[in-house]
């Protein structure tokens, strides 16, 4: 009998012929393949341990090891010590009489422990039962409430606007809806050594110290239906600067002979109150001023184009002059006209009747609560 019908006849186990021929030693010609048997049915392979600590638990077992451990951890504190944790995560650190703007994870643990409510507890149980109801009291966002009294009448009107109806009405084709504002203190800030541009490997490299080369007021007006922008630069904000955006715009078409231009602003002291108003009517007769509710300034369409400028014009901010900003800032106009769609703005009156009845019943139940 020769070797190979040796091997095939007598060791037909893998393993064994796995140490046998792992073993150290010199050979001249090539190892061969061997077919592996098939595992009886029903057999199951034996958990092995090795020398490292580890095992071979397949990720069925170790998933059904994760369940069972989860639910000893869920059955080990009763369902009222996790209303609880819960509850005073909601609170304000202030409440709890805690020297804290915003508490952290770790916080949360310390004062489970010190209100007595658990002995001990890791801050992976405290995160899945958070996480459950979505509580997450280290963020923080701003907002402004609105104290405008009419703040329903005023923007449900520029909401409507940006839908294509007014008074109930839809728009004549021909009109026109105008989003205006200024975004102050653009500052022209020249780096104290070149900036280095992108590389294979590294990104652009903006020196941190600068000089103040000045600053612009960039007033800008956002056509919503036809996506078309104007703007200019201008030393300060006032009456004066925002008339010479008006007659930049009002002296071109479809503007000059529209029947209607509504003008969307905000409540800003060169564009404020009757006399404003009356002010602009007399002089374009076309001209419909629709003003925004006091700090609402996200009602405003221009802010999102405003927003865009900030991300590709204005930063990283490294300009050597006040006219190279102005330059760059009227040229972007112009490519990003190539290109513009109307916003899709998907809030309407609808949406503001809810969020307006959500903030009252918030508001009750705070007084409530006092």
């Amino acid at each position: 009998m020769n070797r190979g019908q040796f091997w095939n006849q007598g060791y037909e186990n893998i393993h064994h012929r796995i140490s046998t021929w792992s073993g150290l030693k010199s050979r001249s010609t090539r190892l061969r393949t061997w077919r592996i048997r098939r595992s009886p049915p029903g057999w199951t392979r034996p958990s092995r341990s090795y020398a490292s600590g580890g095992n071979d638990f397949s990720n069925a077992d170790w998933k059904a090891l994760r369940r069972a451990t989860g639910e000893a951890a869920r059955l080990a504190f009763p369902p009222e010590v996790v209303v609880a944790i819960k509850a005073f995560a909601c609170e304000l650190p202030t409440e709890l009489k805690l020297p804290l703007s915003r508490m952290s994870m770790a916080d949360i643990r310390d004062e489970t422990i010190r209100r007595g409510l658990v002995a001990s507890i890791g801050k992976t149980t405290l995160w899945r039962w958070l996480s459950e109801d979505a509580i997450r009291p280290w963020y923080h966002r701003t907002w402004i409430f609105p104290r405008d009294p009419r703040f329903a009448e005023k923007a449900g009107r520029v909401l409507d606007l940006y839908e294509g109806v007014w008074e109930g009405r839809p728009l004549n084709e021909a009109d026109c809806v105008l989003s205006t504002d200024e975004k102050t203190s653009i500052q022209a800030r020249r780096r104290k050594h070149p900036t280095s541009p992108t590389a294979p490997g590294r990104a652009m490299r903006i020196e941190n110290e600068y000089e103040r080369k000045g600053a612009w007021a960039y007033l800008a007006a956002w056509d919503v239906r036809r996506a078309r922008v104007f703007g200019r630069c201008e030393e300060t904000t006032g009456m004066g600067p925002f008339n010479r955006l008006l007659e930049h715009v009002m002296a071109q078409e479809p503007y000059k002979s529209a029947p209607r231009v509504f003008w969307i602003m905000d409540n800003g002291s060169s564009h404020r109150g009757e006399r404003s108003d009356k002010r602009l009517r007399d002089r374009w007769k076309n001209i419909v001023p629709v003003h925004t509710p006091v700090h609402a300034s996200w009602l405003n369409q221009v802010e999102v184009y405003f927003s865009v400028v900030q991300r590709k014009v204005l930063t990283p901010n490294d300009f050597d002059s006040l006219a190279a900003v102005e330059d760059r800032l009227l040229r972007f106009q112009e490519f990003y006209q190539e290109s513009a769609r109307p916003f899709q703005w998907k809030f309407t009156r609808h949406d503001l009747v809810q969020l307006l009845a959500r903030m009252e019943e918030r508001e009750r139940c705070r007084e409530i609560a006092a």
